[in-house]
């Protein structure tokens, strides 16, 4: 079994959730691959350092762009996926999407999102019409679409017209040698530098506008007197400037300027800091399939509250408290209530409900789809002969 893993839609100046669940489930796989089992990994020249040190059956596949040149990232995609993993003998390609040609090989769908139907504003145009057009092509030729979530799912089975039994869901998971609770005297100490100097509520994502930083700016505003002498840390990086500039616009706006600190992005091992040094950890996302920053949070102690809409309540489990994204009354009542006296029993439920998602059960479980869907590649091409 040869599966070829597409790891081309990262920037890697700015990884995304996605880059960090394959860091992390790549080498969980790599260890409990058999013999003549490989992985092949499709990197770029600017993306192929981050992935190293995966063990001695994982090979590199080299593309001229990765996500730095999102245009022509795909369209070399499309061209060179068919000329070149033939080469390799691949049995099973995992993507997010579709070639454009008839491929030979089993093809595994990594499905991520749906919010070019769920969230459309959110994408800019090409990219929206784009994957409208990727989307169904892909789930008709897929052996396999792997979910991350029950929400998922049903999005999916809304949107698109999918053979159900091709849908396996496997849920994300947990570093938890990095994501653990620590000092949290410490964890302050490392964070100082970024001008996180009081006790604070942290806010962890790229920003995007439907993970909703604008709405926890209006609940921060709303509970700001109820929430004594703390600031707000956003940590994570622009992924449009002019979008940052209008959080920091609406800051000043709100009165709140003086509370909050943008960080920008940070490396995950200092995030970790992060985590541990918070009062709480707030998710106030339009839209998830997932949210894994939910459980990385807990697992390191922080108590959570995020959205009551798609995969968050989900993911969340009963450990942390739900607001309405949407009214940033809600998030702000919840804010205050997480802060409040049943703050550790939220603490110790977090820990409970991380402590459920492994990598190694991720690792396992993704093995098994690509060893299912090469069997039915080697079906095919008996009853071709």
């Amino acid at each position: 079994m040869r599966v070829a893993i597409n790891l081309l839609t990262e920037d890697p100046q700015n990884p995304s959730g996605a880059h960090w669940f394959w860091t992390r489930v790549i080498p969980e796989m790599a260890k409990r691959l058999e013999s003549g089992e490989e992985l092949h990994l499709l990197v770029s020249p600017k993306s192929r350092h981050l992935h190293q040190g995966y063990g001695p059956n994982v090979f590199y596949i080299t593309y001229p762009w990765s996500n730095e040149h999102r245009y022509l990232r795909t369209a070399s995609e499309h061209a060179y996926s068919p000329l070149r993993l033939p080469l390799s003998r691949i049995d099973v390609f995992n993507t997010l999407m579709a070639p454009m040609v008839n491929i030979p090989w089993s093809l595994v769908i990594h499905m991520k999102t749906m919010h070019a139907f769920t969230a459309p504003d959110t994408l800019p145009m090409m990219n929206r019409l784009y994957r409208r057009m990727s989307y169904p092509r892909s789930a008709r030729a897929a052996d396999a679409i792997i979910i991350n979530s029950e929400s998922l799912r049903s999005e999916v089975q809304q949107y698109l017209e999918v053979d159900p039994r091709k849908l396996k869901l496997i849920h994300e998971a947990v570093d938890h040698d990095l994501f653990k609770p620590g000092d949290a005297a410490t964890a302050r100490a490392h964070i100082a530098s970024h001008g996180v100097t009081k006790p604070f509520v942290l806010f962890v994502s790229s920003l995007w506008p439907y993970k909703n930083c604008e709405g926890l700016l209006r609940a921060w505003a709303l509970a700001r007197g109820e929430l004594g002498d703390r600031q707000l840390a956003v940590v994570g990086a622009p992924r449009y400037e002019t979008y940052a500039d209008s959080l920091r616009s609406l800051a000043a706006d709100l009165g709140i300027a003086s509370d909050v600190v943008f960080v920008g992005g940070v490396p995950l091992e200092e995030t970790v800091h992060f985590y541990r040094a918070a009062d709480l950890f707030v998710y106030p996302s339009l839209n998830e399939t997932f949210g894994l920053p939910i459980l990385e949070a807990m697992a390191c102690g922080c108590p959570v509250v995020t959205s009551d809409v798609s995969a968050m309540p989900e993911t969340a489990g009963g450990a942390a408290v739900l607001a309405d994204p949407r009214e940033p009354a809600a998030i702000a009542r919840a804010i205050v209530e997480a802060v409040g006296p049943g703050r550790d029993h939220l603490r110790e439920l977090g820990l409970k409900r991380a402590s459920q998602f492994t990598l190694a059960a991720t690792a396992v479980s993704t093995l098994d789809v690509y060893r299912e869907a090469t069997e039915r590649r080697r079906h095919r091409q008996n009853r071709q002969k």
